[in-house]
C-alpha cells in the first residue's frame, strides 16, 4: 500500500468518553490510550493513528462558521467496504449530512459528536476519471443512491483494513492566498480550480489530497486553541526536484507553528489562516 499523503488528524473534543464511543463504537476503529486526556484511533494492525483526540472540557463550542477543518476524509479500499460502513451507520441510527457521487469517488458525509466534519469515501479507478477540454480533472457533486449502495453491503462492519486519510478539506479566507501556500510553498499541484468557491490540490495525479474553500463566508472565525476544532493535521509535502520537501519556505508563506515537530524530519508550520500543519517525511 502506498504511503498516505495525509497522516494523523488531531482534534480537540469536549468529552473523551463520548468521542471514544463514536470512533470506536460507531466507526469501528481501535482505541489506544496516549495520555490521560488523549486517545488515538487506528485501524487494526496499524501503528500510525488516523485520528488523535485531545479532551478539553472547558473549550468553547465549535463556531457555526470558522476557518480550519471542513472535513477530513477516510478512504476505504472498495465499494463493498463503503456499503458495509453505510449499513453500520444506519444500524447505529447515525444521521448522514449528505451523500454524493463526485464522478471520481462516492462519498458519505457525517459529523462526530463535537461537530467535526467527516467524509467516508471510495475512489473510482483513475481510468474512469475524465478531464475537460482544458485538461482539468472533472469533478461534480451529484446525489448518491444510498438504497443501491447499501444493497451492495455483504455485512455491517466498521472501517476495514487498508483505510487511510485520503484527503482533508479546509475552510480558508482567500483562495488565491491559499493557493500560494499549498501549491506554491508546499508544492502541491492544482487539479481543479473551476469548482465554485473551491480549489483542489494533490500530488502524483490524485484528484485531491487537500481541498480549500471559502464557503464559511467572509466573517468566519479564525482558528482558536480554546475552541472545539482541529488542532493540526500531518502531511507529507511533495518532493522537490532536488529530493527535498517543503520546510522553511512554508514558514515564509505561512508562519511558524506553536512549538516544533517531534522526531526526525518533522516541522510544524501554520498556513496564512493560522491552520496548523505538521510536515513529515
Amino acid at each position: 500500500m502506498e504511503t498516505p499523503i495525509i497522516d494523523t488528524v488531531a482534534l480537540r473534543v469536549g468529552d473523551l468518553d463520548r468521542a471514544t464511543a463514536f470512533y470506536e463504537g460507531i466507526l469501528g476503529l481501535h482505541v489506544r490510550n496516549a495520555g490521560d486526556a488523549t486517545r488515538e484511533f487506528l485501524i487494526a494492525g496499524d501503528s500510525s493513528p488516523l485520528i488523535r483526540v485531545v479532551e478539553a472540557p472547558d473549550a468553547k463550542p465549535k463556531p457555526a462558521s470558522a476557518l480550519g477543518l471542513y472535513h477530513f476524509a477516510m478512504l476505504v479500499p472498495d465499494r463493498t467496504s463503503l456499503a458495509a460502513i453505510l449499513r453500520r451507520l444506519a444500524d447505529a441510527g447515525v444521521r448522514l449530512q449528505g451523500a454524493s457521487d463526485h464522478h471520481v469517488s462516492e462519498a458519505l458525509y457525517l459529523a462526530d459528536p463535537d461537530g467535526h466534519g467527516i467524509e467516508i469515501y471510495r475512489d473510482r479507478r483513475p481510468n474512469e476519471w475524465t478531464y475537460t477540454e482544458s485538461g482539468e480533472l472533472y469533478m461534480t457533486t451529484d446525489p448518491l443512491n444510498l438504497h443501491e449502495l447499501i444493497s451492495a453491503a455483504e455485512h455491517s462492519s466498521g472501517l476495514p483494513e487498508g483505510t487511510t486519510i485520503g484527503h482533508i478539506h479546509l475552510h480558508v479566507s482567500d483562495i488565491k492566498t491559499a493557493e500560494a501556500f499549498y501549491a506554491g510553498a508546499l508544492g502541491f499541484d492544482v487539479m481543479v480550480r473551476s469548482y465554485p468557491g473551491a480549489l483542489f490540490v494533490s500530488t502524483d495525479g490524485y484528484h485531491h489530497h487537500i481541498g480549500l474553500n471559502t464557503w464559511a463566508g467572509p466573517n468566519a472565525a479564525p482558528p482558536d486553541d480554546q475552541t472545539i476544532g482541529m488542532i493540526e493535521f500531518a502531511v507529507r509535502a511533495p518532493l522537490r526536484p532536488n529530493g527535498s520537501r517543503a520546510s522553511g519556505d512554508a514558514h515564509a508563506n505561512g508562519g511558524p507553528g506553536e512549538g516544533t515537530g517531534t522526531g526526525t524530519g518533522t516541522n510544524v508550520v501554520t498556513d496564512p489562516d493560522g491552520i496548523r500543519i505538521r510536515l513529515i517525511d
